[in-house]
């Protein structure tokens, strides 16, 4: 009886390989990947592996007209698509063949090919667009900054849907392509390496490439008037770093800052692990914000990250970044922390290396100074919620965490965890259940209940639970509650003051719309 339902049903397989897929097997990608955080970030259904992107851009008029051609795989039988775009499109092609496409919703391009598409088929989608980005105002915020020379694309967790079409999230990263035309004396800078450069009928035209894959929102698009310094490391990788002709006081000190760029990859190299991408450097563009973005290879600085002076420390946290972020990026935006919190550590680690405060010094600072009604304890590393996403808990008792791991492994097992991880994802993405794993495996100690303490529970860890992990004063050991935080005064690293400087970092002006 088994046997004879088994042939039957190898024959009935073998014939639908040759009969086409009916029209009901063909269902729409979803209009998001499935994030937590941000359900419409995104899209289902298929997987882009280039993106080329052609671009014209009036400086006076704030016009941005471009050609996108995406390259990209179906993951599913797919009777339509959607890719993330705020401009309007004029023309969408698929496969070479016209297609009918629509605006939905905020920012989503709703795309039905001329014929449906099979799994796993490679196809070249191209999108004609245009628009002023500056007008594109998304749940009251935008990514773009106009500048009096130019624009700025440069925001997290969003940026791509004010420049270019595509599937605007980190679990599909690619390699770009971006070439932009600006009137001559103008210039436009991007993620990588500039492949060319040329001049026709009164506008040049700058050609980067970013060969490593890269999540949209880490691609990046400066135009304006630049003075530029280039560089190469002792490996030989380019180095690049653009300053706005109109930061004024900052000018000075953003210099300061930017041109130690070199010097800290290769510090952090030594932490890390070699540097992933093929090119370095940084640009301050005359933007009125305060925030500073780990945009690939290239990191954005606002001026006003340097208004007290230089400042190392924020470039320590952005080209940390490189590693933890861009090259290992997070699964879902509530994997934050392994992106915020290893930044951040990584500028402690800085302090120690300078000799202004170590980073246990500075963990005791940090416990210390919050007392338990705190709000600041009220957030969860691991898991803060869309509102809290880059509150300032993310990155500092998100580095809490670390320094609390650094005691409970030791310095080899956890100096081998932090150059490890970004080899072991290196070009991928990851949750923080995985990183919990990871370092498991590589110190062979149990781990889950330390990181529930310290990235999960919406509580300030008690006295002796910080003892435990050596973090508190020795004052502050002594109260079981954690109720002798208001009468211990540890010693203010050399560094506070600084790192406290850079804590606008993480504040990408989202509010300011709403």
């Amino acid at each position: 009886m088994h046997r004879r339902l088994i042939v039957p049903s190898a024959l009935a397989a073998s014939l639908l390989l040759a009969i086409p897929a009916s029209a009901a097997d063909y269902v729409p990608g979803t209009p998001g990947i499935g994030d937590a955080y941000y359900p419409a970030s995104g899209n289902g259904g298929y997987d882009v592996s280039h993106y080329d992107l052609r671009l014209k851009y009036q400086p006076a008029t704030d016009l941005l007209e471009g050609t996108a051609t995406l390259n990209l795989t179906t993951k599913q039988n797919l009777s339509r698509f959607n890719l993330d775009l705020g401009l309007k499109a004029s023309e969408v092609r698929v496969g070479g063949k016209k297609a009918r496409f629509k605006a939905t919703g905020d920012h989503e391009l709703e795309i039905t090919p001329a014929t449906p598409l099979d799994k796993g088929k490679s196809v070249t989608v191209v999108v004609r667009y245009a628009g002023k980005p500056s007008e594109l105002k998304i749940g009251g915020w935008t990514a773009w900054h106009r500048t009096p020379d130019g624009g700025v694309a440069a925001q997290e967790p969003d940026s791509a849907v004010w420049w270019f079409p595509s599937n605007d999230h980190p679990l599909d990263k690619a390699t770009f392509d971006v070439s932009v035309s600006v009137p001559d004396g103008t210039q436009a800078i991007s993620n990588g390496t500039l492949q060319s450069q040329s001049s026709r009928l009164g506008w040049t035209r700058y050609n980067w490439r970013s060969n490593k894959p890269q999540a949209t929102y880490l691609a990046t698009l400066a135009i304006g008037k630049f003075d530029i310094t280039t560089d190469k490391t002792a490996g030989g990788l380019p180095v690049l770093n653009a300053y706005s002709k109109d930061l004024g006081d900052n000018a000075g000190a953003a210099r300061a800052s930017l041109e130690r760029t070199t010097e800290v990859a290769e510090w952090l190299e030594e932490i890390f692990g070699p540097y992933p991408f093929n090119a370095l450097g940084g640009y301050v563009p005359n933007v009125t914000s305060g925030y500073a973005l780990e945009t690939q290879t290239r990191p954005f600085y606002s001026p006003r990250q340097f208004a007290n002076g230089a400042n190392v420390s924020v470039v320590v946290h952005e080209l940390a970044h490189q590693w933890y972020g861009d090259s290992v990026s997070v699964d879902n935006w509530k994997d934050i922390w392994i992106n915020e919190g290893f930044a951040r550590y990584s500028q402690w680690l800085w302090s120690e290396k300078e000799g202004e405060g170590t980073a246990q010094e500075l963990a005791d600072y940090v416990y210390a100074q919050r007392a338990a009604e705190d709000p600041f304890w009220t957030v969860k590393p691991g898991d803060p919620g869309p509102e809290k996403q880059f509150d300032i808990a993310v990155y500092d008792r998100g580095a809490l965490a670390l320094q609390a791991l650094r005691n409970k492994v030791g310095d080899e097992d956890f100096f081998a965890i932090l150059k490890g991880w970004p080899t072991e994802y290196k070009y991928g993405n990851a949750k923080v259940s995985d990183f919990v794993k990871y370092a498991e495996r590589i110190s062979g100690k149990p781990l889950a209940g330390l990181f529930d303490t310290w990235l999960y529970q919406p509580v300030k860890p008690s006295a002796s639970t910080a003892a435990q992990a050596r973090i508190a004063p020795k004052s502050l050991a002594a109260s079981p509650s954690g109720a002798g935080a208001k009468s211990a005064k540890p010693v203010k690293p050399k560094s506070w003051q600084k790192i406290a400087a850079t804590n606008s970092v993480h504040d990408h002006d989202h509010d300011h719309g709403h």
